[in-house]
C-alpha cells in the first residue's frame, strides 16, 4: 500500500469523531428495514462529499455497488461485500473497494453501470440484487464522481471474481460498519494539503482461506461511502 501512494494510510495517526454517534441497531439493518428507509428518505446531509483534489484528471461520472448481502436466518445478519484490488491498476490499486467503475455512455443509468460492473468484477447477476436507491455523489481526490447505488443481495448469489481486477472477495457484517466506534478519523498533511479520511479496520476471523484473522483496512473513498451511509440510517431513525 505505501508504495503505491507514497505513504501508509495505516500509520497515521487517528481520533473517533467527538459527540454521541450511537451504534445503529440490529432492527435498523433488516432488509424491510432499509427498504422503508430508501422508500421513505430522511432529511440529511451527507458527511463527506469532495475530497481534496491531488491530480490533474479530468473528472468522470462513476459508480459503484455496495451489495448488502442477506446472510443469516431470512436475511436477520447482513454483510457488506467488498473487494481487493489488484496492484496493477492504475488508481486505488491493492485497495478495498466496492464493485464499480466508470459510466459508460451505453449505460442507461449509474444503476445499470453499477450492477453491469459489479457482474463484471466479481460475477454478481444483476437478478440476485434488489437496488434500493441511491446516496449522493461522493467526488473521490482523483476526480472519479461516484454514484452509491445500494442494493439487496441475495445469499444465493455466486461469486466469480475477475483476476484482472479482483485480487480477493470478501464481506463484513453491516452492523460492525454502521458501529462508529469503528469509525477512525485520520488527518495528514501532504504537499501543503490537508487531507482527511476515515478507515474501519476489520480484523476477519479465519476461514478456509486463511488461518489466522486477517486485517482488511478499509478507508479512503470506500470508508467515506460508508460514513454517508451510516449518517443516512442515523438521519432516519433519529426521527
Amino acid at each position: 500500500m505505501k508504495s503505491n501512494l507514497g505513504f501508509d494510510p495505516r500509520a497515521v495517526p487517528w481520533t473517533l469523531q467527538a459527540g454521541h454517534w450511537p451504534q445503529l441497531s440490529q432492527a435498523t439493518l433488516q432488509a424491510n428495514a432499509l427498504k422503508k428507509v430508501f422508500q421513505n428518505p430522511p432529511v440529511w446531509t451527507p458527511e463527506i462529499k469532495r475530497e481534496p483534489n491531488f491530480g490533474q484528471r479530468t473528472p468522470l461520472a462513476a459508480a459503484v455497488l455496495i451489495p448488502i448481502v442477506l446472510r443469516g436466518p431470512e436475511g436477520s445478519e447482513p454483510h457488506v461485500l467488498l473487494t481487493q484490488r489488484t496492484q496493477h491498476l492504475s488508481t486505488h490499486a491493492g485497495q478495498i473497494a466496492f464493485p464499480g467503475g466508470k459510466v459508460d455512455a451505453q449505460d442507461p443509468s449509474a444503476e445499470h453501470a453499477a450492477l453491469r460492473e459489479a457482474h463484471e468484477e466479481v460475477g454478481l447477476e444483476p437478478h440476485w440484487v434488489d437496488v434500493l436507491g441511491t446516496l449522493p455523489h461522493y467526488v473521490t481526490g482523483t476526480a472519479f464522481h461516484i454514484t452509491p447505488v445500494v442494493g439487496l443481495v441475495s445469499p444465493q448469489l455466486n461469486i466469480n471474481a475477475n483476476p484482472h481486477e479482483v485480487a480477493d472477495v470478501f464481506e463484513v457484517p453491516l452492523s460492525f460498519l454502521m458501529d462508529p466506534s469503528n469509525h477512525r478519523y485520520h488527518e495528514f498533511e501532504r504537499d501543503g494539503a490537508l487531507r482527511h479520511w476515515y478507515s474501519m479496520p476489520y480484523n476477519e476471523p479465519p476461514c478456509a482461506g486463511h488461518s489466522d484473522f486477517k486485517e482488511r483496512f478499509i478507508w479512503g473513498a470506500t470508508a467515506g461511502m460508508i460514513r454517508n451511509l451510516y449518517r443516512f440510517l442515523l438521519a432516519a431513525n433519529s426521527l
